[in-house]
């Protein structure tokens, strides 16, 4: 916890010339006091956003967000095991449910905090098309995907695939990536020429930055509804629960519409 320093502040008036001292150093004491701290679990394709919802919610609140990112069938695993996470951002709105029902997680906090986007995307400026032919053409040999068993943004590129058609075609060049965040990777260092992202991690304000992308189109795969729910050791951390408010609020909405995401 910050420690503060002595301060106090003497005020002087009144006709006998008494002072008056104000105890801040006290008044801080209660703030601090007040202010707690909850360990989050974040699915990694919400890592930009929620770095910045994170430090909105300390300046807010008072209460700090530990946050951990990794993909959310990882999470899943260590939770039951023991992990002391007290709240779960997820990347899908099945391991939150599955939580709940096998009492890891409390009844009633559950609910869709985004709906993520998927984007095919390339670091070339001019690889990447604006309808995705670029899978059919070819001219690439390898394709970053994030695992598809652990993480909701594989499982939508496999099915987008599979919608078009060309799966088969496009496994053969496959570069998996334990999660969404390593798979982005992959493609930032040029180890695959193109690969599927969230498109959070190449968008802010609206705008993609950098390369070239096609936003793939909600009617080829599942929707990738995001689901946060509070973990039962968060459970009366005050901490825990401001956060499962505040990322219902209008500013908190606002920053994670900016990264692409929907409602």
């Amino acid at each position: 916890m910050k420690r503060y320093p002595k301060m106090r502040e003497v005020i002087h008036g009144g006709g006998n010339g008494a002072s008056r001292v104000l105890g801040i150093a006290g008044l801080l004491a209660m703030v601090s006091a007040h202010a707690a701290e909850v360990s989050v679990a974040v699915a990694a394709n919400f890592t930009a956003p929620m770095n910045v919802i994170a430090a909105e919610f300390a300046k807010d609140t008072g209460h700090r967000a530990q946050l951990a990112f990794g993909s959310s069938g990882k999470f899943y695993a260590q939770i039951k095991n023991g992990a002391p996470f007290q709240v779960l951002l997820s990347a899908d709105d099945e391991t939150p449910a599955k939580l709940e029902q096998e009492d890891a997680a409390p009844g009633g906090t559950r609910f869709t905090y985004a709906i993520g986007a998927l984007a095919l995307w390339s670091g070339d400026p001019k690889r990447v098309d604006s309808k995705g032919e670029v899978l059919r053409r070819g001219g690439y040999t390898r394709l970053a995907i994030a695992n598809p068993k652990l993480a909701p943004y594989g499982k939508a590129a496999i099915e987008t695939l599979a919608k078009l058609e060309i799966l088969d075609t496009a496994r053969t060049k496959f570069v998996q990536g334990e999660n969404i965040a390593q798979t982005h990777q992959f493609v930032m260092s040029g180890n695959a020429e193109l690969g599927f992202v969230a498109l959070s991690q190449i968008m802010k304000d609206g705008q993609i930055g950098g390369g070239s992308a096609w936003i793939v189109p909600e009617t080829l795969h599942a929707p990738i509804r995001q689901d946060a729910v509070m973990l039962a050791s968060g459970k009366d951390n005050p901490a825990a629960e401001a956060l499962m408010r505040y990322l219902k609020s209008d500013k908190v909405r606002a920053i994670i519409k900016s990264y692409g995401y929907r409602f």
